[in-house]
C-alpha cells in the first residue's frame, strides 16, 4: 500500500514514530498526497494541531474558518511529502479519517517530493481539482457555526480552560476571539 507523510523536516530516510496530542507515538500517515500536503502547514504549535479540513466526495477540501486561512498558513511554507509503500497489516486505521493510518514503528521512505511553497502547492492541486477550498467568505452562518462548535468542542475536551496560554488556545484566542469568549461562558455556567 502507499501512503504519504508530510514534514517540515527535509532529507529523512526513515519516518519515526513521535508523541502528538495522541496517547502514543506514531508515524502519521495518509492515503491521499493532498492530505499530507495539508500537514506541511499546521498553524499551531505541537503537541496541538489544526488542519481544519473536511471531504467533499472524496475530494480534500481545505475549510477557512477565517478570511484568508489557507494563505495565511501555508504560503512560504516549505518541506517534503514523503511517500512510503507498507503491508497492510503493518499500519492502523486511524478512528474518524478513513485516509488516514497509523505506524507504531518506523517506516522507510521510497520517494521525498520537496515543496518550496505549500501555498503554490494547493493553488496547483485546486487547478488539477484535486482538492476544493472552502473559502471563509463563501461560508454560510449555519456552516460556520457548525465548525465553531467543534472548536469549542476540541477545546472542552482538552480541558483549555486550564491551559489558556497553550498553543491551540493562544491561536484561537488569536483568530476566533468570539469562539475563544463562546468556549469560556460555556464552561462557566
Amino acid at each position: 500500500m502507499t501512503l504519504f507523510h508530510g514534514s517540515n523536516i527535509k532529507g529523512l530516510d526513515i519516518l519515526k514514530p513521535n508523541l502528538a496530542d495522541h496517547d502514543h507515538p506514531y508515524v502519521y500517515l495518509t492515503t491521499i498526497d493532498v492530505v499530507a500536503a495539508f500537514y506541511l502547514c499546521n498553524a499551531v504549535e505541537r503537541p496541538y494541531y489544526w488542519f481544519p479540513y473536511g471531504f467533499d466526495s472524496g475530494i480534500p477540501v481545505y475549510n477557512e474558518l477565517y478570511p484568508n486561512a489557507l494563505r495565511e498558513v501555508s504560503e512560504g511554507v516549505n518541506g517534503c511529502i514523503y511517500t512510503v509503500h507498507v503491508s497492510e497489516n503493518e499500519v492502523i486505521p486511524f478512528a474518524g479519517i478513513p485516509c488516514a493510518r497509523l505506524a507504531t514503528v518506523p517506516v522507510s521512505v521510497s520517494e521525498s517530493l520537496l515543496i518550496d511553497n505549500a501555498y503554490a502547492l494547493f493553488m496547483e492541486y485546486e487547478r488539477l481539482g484535486k482538492m476544493k477550498i472552502g473559502r471563509f467568505e463563501d461560508k454560510s452562518p449555519r456552516e460556520l457555526e457548525m465548525f465553531y462548535k467543534m472548536v469549542i468542542g476540541e477545546m472542552r475536551k482538552k480541558e483549555m480552560q486550564n491551559i489558556p496560554d497553550c498553543s491551540y488556545a493562544r491561536f484561537v484566542r488569536k483568530k476566533l476571539p468570539t469562539v475563544w469568549e463562546r468556549f469560556l461562558e460555556e464552561v462557566c455556567e
